[in-house]
C-alpha cells in the first residue's frame, strides 16, 4: 500500500456558498493542499439524488467552482473537477453495490433524516449514496479525508467496504482505509436566527446566513439583525453555552480574527452585543466581500471555469483510469 497522503474531498453544488461553507470547508481545503496531494470534486451526482432543476444543477457547479478558486484553492496544485465528468465514480460505485451490505446502509442516520418520515417515496439514489461516496474515495485510494461530524459514518461506511473489497478478492491492503482529517480550528458555522441549527442555504430566511456574494451593506443589516442576548456578554463560557445564537457570533468572531475562542470572550466580557457585532461586522466585511467580488469576477468568464473543469477531469480520469483497470481485474471484468 502507498504510504503517500492524498486527501478526496467532495461539495455539494448548492450554489451560493456561505460563511458555514468558508469557514466549514474552503479555508481548511486551502490550508491541506499547501501540505499534501489534494482532490476535491464538486459531486453533482450526489445532487441529483434529490430533484434539481438542471439549469439550476449546471450554474452551481460553475458557482462551486468559483467560490473554490476565490477562496484559494489552486488548480495547479489541486486536482478541481465535477463528479459526473469521470464516469469512473460511477462504475465504480456498481461494483461496490455489491460489495456493501444492506445491513450497513440501514444504520446510515443521514438518509433517515434526509428522506423524512415517508422513505418510501425517497429516491434509491438517496439511499444508496453512502456507496457512491466510498466510491468517490476510494477510486483514487485517497488516504485522508476532510469530515464534519455528519460525514463521518459515511467514512466508516467507506473503510468497512473497502476492507470487505480486500478480503473478498483476496488482495490485502489494494484499497487503503481512509482515515478522517477533522481539524481542531474548524468550528461548525451556526444560522444567524436560530443558533441550535446549522447555516444552510436550506433555512427560508436570507437573514439566517451569511453568503460569501454578500455586500458590505447586506453583512451590516444582518449581523445588525443577528439574533443575540439582552444581557451583557458573559465571562464563563458555560454562561454562555446556555445562549446558543450568542456563543455563534463569538465562535465566528474569533475564527474570523484568528483568535482564540477564549481570549475573543475575555476582550468581550461584559460588553453589550452591539459591540461585537460592530466588530464582527467589520472583519466579516474585510474578510469576505474579496471573495464575493472575486467570485462574481470569475463568473463572468464561464469559459475559463469550464476550462479549469476539464483541466481537472483529465487529471482525475488518468488516477481513475490506472486503478479502474486493476479492480476490474481483481473482479473478474473483461
Amino acid at each position: 500500500m502507498s504510504k503517500k497522503k492524498l486527501v478526496f474531498s467532495g461539495v455539494q453544488p448548492t450554489g451560493n456558498l456561505h460563511l458555514g461553507n468558508y469557514l466549514g470547508a474552503l479555508k481548511n481545503f486551502v490550508s491541506l493542499q499547501k501540505e499534501m496531494k489534494c482532490i476535491y470534486c464538486i459531486v453533482d451526482l450526489h445532487a441529483i439524488t434529490i430533484y434539481q432543476k438542471p439549469d439550476e444543477l449546471r450554474t452551481n457547479v460553475l458557482e462551486t467552482l468559483a467560490g473554490f478558486l476565490a477562496a484559494g484553492i489552486d488548480p495547479d496544485k489541486s486536482i478541481i473537477f465535477n463528479q459526473s465528468s469521470v464516469s469512473g465514480h460511477t462504475e465504480l460505485a456498481w461494483i461496490l453495490n455489491c460489495v456493501s451490505r444492506m445491513g450497513w446502509l440501514n444504520r446510515m442516520t443521514q438518509f433517515k433524516d434526509k428522506a423524512g418520515p415517508d422513505k418510501e417515496k425517497a429516491s434509491v439514489g438517496l439511499y444508496i449514496y453512502p456507496n457512491l461516496m466510498a466510491a468517490d474515495i476510494l477510486l483514487y485510494k485517497a488516504t485522508h479525508v476532510p469530515v464534519g461530524a455528519d460525514q463521518k459514518q459515511h467514512l466508516e461506511l467507506s473503510r468497512d467496504i473497502a476492507q470487505k473489497f480486500n478480503n473478498d478478492f483476496n488482495c490485502k491492503d489494494f484499497f487503503p482505509l481512509p482515515e478522517p482529517l477533522i481539524s481542531k480550528n474548524i468550528s461548525r458555522v451556526m444560522s444567524l436566527r436560530d443558533g441550535t441549527k446549522k447555516m444552510s442555504k436550506s433555512e427560508e430566511s436570507d437573514f439566517s446566513r451569511i453568503n460569501l456574494k454578500d455586500s458590505a451593506d447586506q453583512i451590516i443589516k444582518k449581523i445588525k439583525k443577528a439574533k443575540s442576548d439582552s444581557e451583557p456578554i458573559p465571562e464563563n463560557p458555560q454562561e454562555l453555552e446556555k445562549k446558543p445564537e450568542a456563543l455563534n457570533l463569538i465562535k465566528i468572531y474569533s475564527d474570523i480574527s484568528k483568535n482564540s475562542f477564549d481570549k475573543v470572550l475575555k476582550e468581550m466580557a461584559g460588553k453589550e452585543y452591539s459591540f461585537l457585532k460592530t466588530n464582527l461586522t467589520e472583519i466579516l466585511i474585510n474578510e469576505i466581500t474579496p471573495v464575493g467580488k472575486e467570485i462574481n469576477k470569475l463568473l463572468a468568464d464561464k469559459s475559463h471555469l469550464k476550462q479549469i473543469l476539464k483541466k481537472g477531469k483529465e487529471k482525475a480520469n488518468i488516477i481513475a483510469e490506472e486503478n479502474l483497470k486493476i479492480i476490474r481485474e481483481k473482479v473478474g471484468l473483461i
